[in-house]
């Protein structure tokens, strides 16, 4: 494919910045049409953006025929839906993380692509991103040596947007994002360990609702394993009296510590404990560098970081850590 012709099915406010004008202001790049349930969102967002369409149902983005590739920017709970409905119209697919709200909606979302022949990207886009990129080099180089332990915090205050019950944000609602800030948030560092020591093959994992301000869990603590034989632990608290965000992986000769979001210096601490920082800033549009990724596999120059395969063990991860506690929730809820 020379120019890829895309459809964005949700266009709220993801789609802004992130990621949105990135498929117009790429090389061989092209929005055609947006869809958002709300005609007049819809159609405010296509003549903001200069885009030549607009629908407010998926179905008929999803069947134009000027439409190569599609992005899903909805929440979780509609992904399979929507991927589901774009593969069977032939068109290649890049959802929104977390892939799904389970590691089955995943798998179902795989075999459903394979089977009409269309590609399935996820936007786990740090894994395109230049100061990951420098991350696993300096692990792949041999600059901490062997990897052998990884720990990471990330710490949130209880929002005062969490204290009104009856008009909570989406992503603390199970039924629509599969879990808490938890899901919305870790699930980007799982994805980056993953992207950085490979495959995680054992986990467990307490979670819960320490303040009961939502139905999700606001506390998740795990530990873990890579098939690589480094191990790990991890901390997420989103009613803590303070913000942390620091993941650290250290090795035989050395250790590297970084931040999930935002783009602080990267730190390597080498076999002397001599300290060096890397200074990466974020792109303005910050899934810009995994699109054009995507767009240049389409085309045959290169191979997308960031698959379905990758993105679902994430998914499976989420699940073992949070199993126990969505069947609490369940039993609650019946």
């Amino acid at each position: 494919m020379q120019k890829i012709r895309w459809g964005i099915i949700g266009c709220g406010d993801v789609t802004e910045v992130k990621s949105g004008p990135a498929f117009y202001k790429l090389e061989d790049s092209e929005l055609i049409a947006v869809m958002r349930r709300n005609a007049d969102l819809a159609k405010d967002f296509a003549e903001r953006h200069n885009v030549p369409k607009w629908y407010s149902d998926a179905q008929s983005l999803v069947n134009d025929p000027e439409i190569d590739a599609v992005y899903i920017a909805t929440p979780p709970s509609t992904h399979k839906e929507y991927t589901l409905l774009a593969a069977q119209a032939g068109k290649i697919v890049y959802v929104e993380k977390p892939m799904a709200l389970t590691l089955a909606e995943c798998n179902e979302m795989i075999a459903a692509c394979q089977k009409y022949n269309v590609p399935l990207f996820v936007a786990y886009y740090r894994r395109a991103l230049p100061r990951f990129i420098k991350i696993k080099e300096l692990i792949n180089s041999g600059a901490i040596g062997i990897p052998r332990i990884v720990t990471c915090q990330l710490f949130r205050e209880l929002e005062s947007r969490y204290h009104d019950p009856d008009n909570l944000p989406w992503f603390v609602k199970p039924e629509i994002s599969g879990g808490g800030l938890f899901v919305d948030l870790a699930c980007h560092t799982l994805d980056i360990l993953d992207f950085l020591l490979g495959k995680i093959i054992s986990v467990r994992g307490h979670a819960n609702s320490q303040t009961k301000a939502y139905p999700a869990e606001d506390c998740v603590s795990m530990s873990f394993m890579f098939e690589n034989h480094v191990q790990g632990v991890g901390i997420w608290n989103f009613a803590a009296g303070c913000r942390e965000d620091k993941v650290e992986i250290m090795g035989t000769k050395g250790k590297i510590t970084f931040a999930t979001f935002g783009d602080s210096p990267i730190s390597y601490y080498d076999e002397n404990n001599t300290l060096h920082q890397f200074h990466f800033e974020n792109p303005k549009h910050i899934e810009m560098p995994l699109i054009q990724a995507i767009i240049h596999q389409l085309q045959g120059k290169d191979i997308c970081p960031s698959t379905a395969i990758s993105a679902s063990r994430t998914s499976w991860v989420i699940d073992e850590v949070l199993q126990e506690y969505r069947a609490g929730l369940h039993l609650k809820n019946k």
